[in-house]
This record gives structure tokens, sequence and C-alpha cells, in this order.
């Protein structure tokens, strides 16, 4: 094992991959308005009405509300009926967030609010580049482009220098079959797409120290004398083993797949070329999101548990393991091929 310590994934709200500040959803219970849904690591969806380092986080199952905030019996309260919705969606990715919700007709105060933060935007930015080299490329050239920051990306797209790029412009709209005036709107819907990508491949290379750190762990309780007679301790070190290098693997061949479609699709670029890319992608949002935020919220357990080698010898490790990691880890499920 490395001597690296493993730190707790500890994204804000709307950058995570599991947790739902419910602020955005228009619900009639005051008292829920500041809550959170979050997935526990056994990937259920709970209310958390508060967490801090003192008290812990207070956490409530959804079936247990009508009787704390005095929902009267008899019929189905409104916001009960939103939270077991809510409860079934398989991530809380802003991504899948944004086809899940409308799926499920479920209202948002402001969809604008199904966007990363700034932050994580700018923590992004070297994953961005491998997909807006070809668009600046095609647009100015050989000339240099001013880009420090994830922002200056967003200002090419929105207001591109038409006096250095006329030409070039006109000659992507045309292949687009768009106006000139059309093209902002098509590269920020470029931007967003692409920027989902590079939050999706973003969540999926952070946890791989998880994932090493893991796997040792599973091989430390094989190898004890005692712990290695347990045959349906053995069973479960397998079932997690094969999730883990099975569900990362899929997702890292279906990344590998949208990443080097994107790169062909500026060899012809056409609106129906962008379209199929664009789809295609978007398409797979919300099963990707939904086994990263099951490896996610996996990981984070064992990170929280075991930050360093030598917490927890063989025993403790196998006990979390049957008892925490492995239950519901079925419901992580592979990505559609």
């Amino acid at each position: 094992m490395s001597d690296k310590k493993l730190k707790p994934i500890d994204d804000s709200d709307i950058d995570s991959m599991f947790v739902l500040p419910l602020s955005i959803i228009p619900l009639e219970t005051s008292g829920l308005r500041d809550a959170k849904l979050i997935k526990n690591v056994r990937l259920k969806a709970v209310v958390e009405l508060f967490s801090n380092q003192q008290t812990g986080s207070g956490q409530v199952e959804i079936e247990s509300l009508p009787m704390m905030f005095g929902w009267p019996d008899g019929r189905l309260h409104p916001d009960h009926a939103i939270l077991r919705r809510l409860a079934s969606l398989p991530s809380y990715d802003v991504y899948s967030l944004r086809v899940s919700l409308r799926e499920h007709g479920i209202q948002v105060n402001d969809y604008q609010a199904l966007r990363l933060s700034p932050e994580k935007q700018q923590e992004l930015m070297a994953y961005m580049m491998l997909f807006t080299k070809p668009l600046i490329r095609m647009i100015y050239g050989d000339e240099g482009v001013d880009i420090n920051c994830y922002n200056d990306i967003l200002r090419i797209f929105r207001d591109p220098d038409v006096r250095r790029a006329r030409q070039r412009l006109e000659t992507m709209a045309s292949r687009l079959g768009i106006k000139i005036h059309e093209i902002p709107r098509f590269l920020e819907d470029y931007g967003d797409t692409f920027l989902s990508l590079s939050y999706f491949r973003y969540c999926l290379d952070r946890l791989m120290p998880y994932f090493t750190e893991c796997i040792t762990s599973l091989d430390q309780v094989r190898g004890h004398f005692q712990l290695k007679q347990n045959a349906n301790l053995m069973k479960t070190c397998d079932k997690i083993e094969g999730t883990v290098n099975s569900i990362s693997a899929t997702i890292t061949g279906r990344l590998e797949v949208f990443e080097r479609r994107s790169r062909d699709m500026w060899m012809h670029i056409d609106q129906e070329e962008f379209s199929a890319v664009k789809g295609m992608i978007e398409d797979f949002h919300t099963s990707i999101g939904s086994a990263l935020c099951g490896l996610t919220v996996k990981m984070n357990a064992f990170a929280r548990m075991f930050p360093r080698p030598e917490v927890g010898g063989p025993i403790k490790r196998a006990d979390f393991l049957m008892n925490e990691l492995v239950q519901g880890i079925e419901k992580i499920r592979e990505v559609k091929a």
C-alpha cells in the first residue's frame, strides 16, 4: 500500500455526484428547503438535515418524514411524492439531473442552478482543452489565442474575435448550415456538452487511487490466515473487486469512444455530425452518472474509514467490506453498450 493519505471527496453540493441540495426543488415544507438528499454508503437515498464535524450527519429515511413533519395521514403529501421520485434517481450530478428531473416531471426553482460551479469548471480546464483545441484551431488557425482559464474559453465561445476569424467563421457557419450570428449559441452548446465529458473523465480519474487502495485492501483480507477460511467473505471480496474493475473499465471504454468520435468530428463537421455526437454523449449522461455516483459513494466511504494503510487491520477491514461496502453494490449499474 502507498503511504499517501486518501482524502474524502468533498465537492460542493452542486458539483457532487451523490448530493442533491433540496433548495433547488420547490418544496412546501420549510424544514426541508435547507436539507439535502444524499446517497449513503449502501446507495440508499436519505434526507440529511444537518452535517458537521461535531454532531455528524443527521439522516432521516424518506418514509420517516411524515411523522417528523406532521404530514396528515390518509393522503400522500406532495413533498413526500417528490422525494420518493428523487430518491429513485441513480445519480445527483447536474448532467444526469437535467435528464432525470424532466423525465420524472419534477420542477426545479431555476434550471440554471443545474450547472457546475465556476470553481469546478476551472478545475476541469485541462480536460476541456483537449476538446477545445481543435475548435479554436479551426476558428483562429495558427494565430495565438490567449487562454489562461476556463472563462477565457467561454469568452471565445460567446464572443469570438470576428475581425480575426471572420472568414473561418463564415466557412464554419456554412458547413453547419446556420447563420454566422448563430455560431455563439452553437459554441456554447459545444462547450457545455464537452464540459460534461470533461467532468465525467475527471471524476473517473480522481477515483483511480481509491480503486488501487481498495483492491490492495482486499488482497490483505484474502491473505489473512484466519479470514481466508471464510468462503462467504472471499466471495464478497471477489464481488467488490469484480464490480470496481468491470464498471471502471466500461466507463473508461465509453469515454474513449466519445473522445475519439469528438476528435473525428472536426474532420467533416456539419450540423448532422455535431448533433449526432452531442446526442450520443447526452444519451449516456444518466448511465455514466449512475455508475460514477455508485463508485464515488463506495470509495468515499472506504477513504473515510481507512484514510491510511496503517488504519484498521484485516479483521476491521473485512467487517467493513461485509457490513458496509458490499451492501447495495448491485445498484451500481453497468454503463449501457
